[in-house]
């Protein structure tokens, strides 16, 4: 079945399912911190939006953070527009499974946040990430300013670093501007919230930053 491949390419333009204009009706409102998770936020909150395998052992990884408000799980970096969970595992979507952070600066940085990214998964496994295999598992950093950018590339230098010194390989993250965030089904929002023991495969490779 179409539906279960587990592509560790990109598709071809030409093999890209074609999604569908209607968006994801999802419930706006964080199970745990209680805040929106659609924007509007407010004026002094910014935001964030990181790739680190399955959504939702990362989804809980930030909320657990002080000064997130507020965390959605969805599908960036991709193409078909408005993608279902099996179309995005499908391989056929080009999406990466994503967490959108949205984050008090005054209580904590995007550099902090950083920190936590490369931390806590295997930014060296490129398409994978532990035992879950799929474009949609790849790690990646989506930025909303330049200023996020650039803090971003200067972290994989740094982190990059840390890694030769202890002998791993070499970072396969993918670090570019947001495009689109597709907000995942409401189920999987805050997931493990609702079911604590529910599958969760994030590790970090040990690694201080």
């Amino acid at each position: 079945m179409i539906l279960t491949l587990k592509k560790l390419t990109l598709p071809e333009l030409s093999q890209v399912l074609p999604g569908r204009n209607t968006e994801m009706r999802v419930t706006d409102k964080h199970f745990v911190t209680g805040e929106p998770i659609k924007a509007p936020f407010q004026a002094h909150l910014a935001e964030a939006c990181f790739g680190m395998g399955c959504f939702w052992g990362v989804e809980r990884r930030f909320w657990q953070q002080k000064g997130v408000v507020s965390t959605a799980v969805g599908y960036s970096a991709g193409i078909t527009p408005n993608p279902t969970y099996d179309e995005v595992c499908s391989g056929l979507t080009a999406h990466n499974e994503v967490v959108r952070v949205i984050y008090d600066p005054s209580i904590v940085s995007y550099a902090q946040l950083l920190q936590i990214f490369w931390t806590s998964h295997n930014p060296t496994q490129g398409m994978s990430q532990g035992n879950d295999v799929g474009t949609q598992y790849r790690s990646g950093i989506y930025t909303f300013n330049e200023a996020q950018y650039e803090a971003a590339i200067a972290s994989q230098l740094h982190y990059q670093a840390q890694l030769d010194l202890a002998g791993y390989k070499k970072i396969t993250t993918e670090i570019k501007p947001i495009d689109v965030f597709y907000y995942a089904e409401d189920y999987h929002q805050q997931y493990l919230a609702k079911d604590p023991l529910g599958y969760c495969g994030l590790r970090g490779l040990g690694v201080e930053y």
